[in-house]
């Protein structure tokens, strides 16, 4: 029970550094993982801390679901399939490339490291983590095409990472490999994560529409990515997969099924339960690293840093030769080039460049076995560990640090698109809403002059769109009038139903989405009609 009471105050004190140190972060501008990193391993020296000895399992199944669902859900699926192309040469050609370069480095460097072993590490460091260099590159107004390609990388170089760090697992607890049966299994493992992802996102929305609760609703989105985890881990399938594809899938039709108050508290719980799984998973490795380094012999732990600090290099020297090629190789195709013309060079050395790894690298490691199949330790894995903590503190400290000076010298073009759209947006949102306006005026239930307000704040923001300016609230004597609050539910909802139209034209991006809808949400809530559905009654 003492036991028991005091895991719970390491949990409790876990987060309360991962709050402290995240707001630190935010104060000193800089990425939260970075300080997460240095926090980790601060806590690993401190005396009197008992040692974690996670279960590989759990890490998987914990924290990578929510994860990758959510990086899923953000994803813009027009923007993903206009940039497919530059998307899997990094997501697929890289992380081979990575895996390759870094597993002939480890393998000649270290001693006793097979070649199934320094595959592991490989594919372990090969997929980099875009969410802190996202959320920099975003503040400094870089082209939006650099975001979506970094963004639809970080979503896909997961499950090419793992199926390979799977596969060298299995080898080296096996002692067999099959290179005809590992590629067998990738595109078997690829098919079946991607239906178990549909199937799931099917259900999660079934069973939306069939619930008028937001907590609830809820629920159910957040287990959703377990329940797709787990079916597809069942069947040996791409788990992984597995939840990309189902958060696409729930995000396409999520923004008509539940009520604006679902969609506002979602966000609100989704946003602190991936701050929190970060945050957590960077602790463990550092409340973990004590015990690691006591298994390794204080001779070796020099040329270990050293030798993780040669990992971290041929994984950056990798990524740097990698992008240019891959970027002007497919252009000395005529119709390649018509089509797509080479990307400013700014643009070419931010994605290069753009290469920290992060919380998929920290769950792969914990998650390796501790015995192989005749019962003898794992090979090397605290070795592997400590070299995979040493990749991920080098690439998150030095390109981290360094991206937003780079990003401010290099001084990319200004890229206008999500502007334009946004305006766009704006513009035929405001035009279906007034089109609705004038349907519910001839509507029995409907008081012209109760309704006079509402018209008249549509048409002064459908002037001031030009101007990037919104008009000013409607007078609030007319809020409490239940004729206004039904016909503004409407419009609203005119207005949603524009903004899907759109994103479904391929007009506009999942992000601009996101952005205008949670504008409609707040002014639903403001003026008590949370709790309406999206469809007009």
């Amino acid at each position: 029970m003492i036991g028991g009471f005091r895991n719970v105050e390491l949990v409790v004190l876990l987060f309360i550094a991962v709050i402290a140190l995240g707001t630190l972060a935010r104060r000193l501008v800089v990425p939260y993982p970075i300080l997460l990193v240095v926090g980790g391993l601060a806590l690993g020296f401190i005396p009197g801390l008992p040692a974690v000895r996670l279960d590989p399992d759990l890490v998987f199944f914990v924290f990578l679901p929510p994860i990758l669902w959510a990086a899923a859900y953000f994803t813009s699926l027009r923007d993903f399939r206009r940039n497919a192309r530059p998307i899997t040469l990094l997501a697929v050609g890289l992380v081979l490339a990575t895996t390759g370069v870094v597993a002939a480095v480890a393998h000649h460097m270290i001693p006793g490291m097979s070649w199934a072993g320094a595959v592991v590490l490989g594919a372990i460091v090969s997929p980099p983590d875009a969410v802190a260099a996202v959320a920099i590159l975003r503040r400094l107004h870089i082209p939006h095409r650099v975001v979506v390609i970094l963004e639809g990388e970080s979503l896909v170089n997961d499950a090419m990472a793992l199926v390979l760090y799977r596969t060298a697992v299995a080898a080296v607890v096996t002692g067999a490999f099959s290179l005809n049966a590992a590629v067998g299994q990738f595109f078997v493992s690829a098919l079946g994560g991607v239906v178990v992802g549909l199937a799931v996102g099917w259900l999660a929305l079934v069973s939306l529409r069939s619930l008028h609760d937001s907590m609830t609703e809820i629920a159910v989105t957040l287990i959703a990515p377990y329940l797709a985890w787990s079916m597809a881990d069942r069947i040996h399938a791409s788990a992984v997969l597995a939840c990309v594809v189902g958060g696409i899938f729930l995000r396409r039709s999520f923004s008509s099924i539940v009520a604006p108050s679902t969609r506002l508290q979602a966000r609100a719980v989704w946003d602190l339960l991936v701050f929190a799984l970060n945050g957590a998973i960077f602790f463990l490795i550092g409340l973990q690293l004590r015990t690691l380094i006591e298994a390794v012999p204080s001779t070796d732990l020099l040329r270990l840093g050293a030798e993780g600090l040669v990992v971290s290099a041929a994984a950056i020297a990798t990524r740097l030769l990698w992008v240019p090629v891959a970027t002007a190789a497919p252009r000395l195709i005529p119709g390649v080039r018509a089509r797509d013309p080479l990307p400013p060079w700014q643009s070419t050395v931010l994605v290069a460049w753009t290469g920290m790894r992060g919380v998929v690298s920290l769950a792969a490691a914990l998650g390796l076995p501790f015995v192989i199949a005749d019962g003898r330790p794992f090979p090397l894995r605290e070795t592997v560990i400590l070299l995979t903590f040493v990749v991920i503190l080098v690439t998150l400290v030095v390109q981290g640090l360094t991206l937003a000076p780079l990003t401010r010298r290099l001084r990319p073009p200004e890229d206008p698109t999500l502007e334009r759209e946004e305006r766009h947006a704006r513009e035929r949102a405001t035009q279906a809403a007034l089109q609705r306006l004038e349907e519910i005026e001839r509507a029995p239930w409907a008081d012209p002059e109760q309704l006079v307000g509402l018209r008249r704040w549509y048409e002064k923001r459908a002037r001031t769109i030009a101007e990037q300016h919104d008009g000013s609230a409607p007078p609030s004597s007319s809020l409490e009038q239940a004729v206004f609050k039904r016909a503004r539910h409407q419009t609203l909802a005119a207005e949603r139903q524009a903004l899907i139209q759109l994103r479904d034209e391929g007009t506009i991006s999942d992000e601009v989405l996101l952005n205008l809808e949670r504008e409609l949400d707040l002014e639903a809530a403001r003026h008590g009609l949370a709790e309406s559905r999206h469809t007009a009654d």
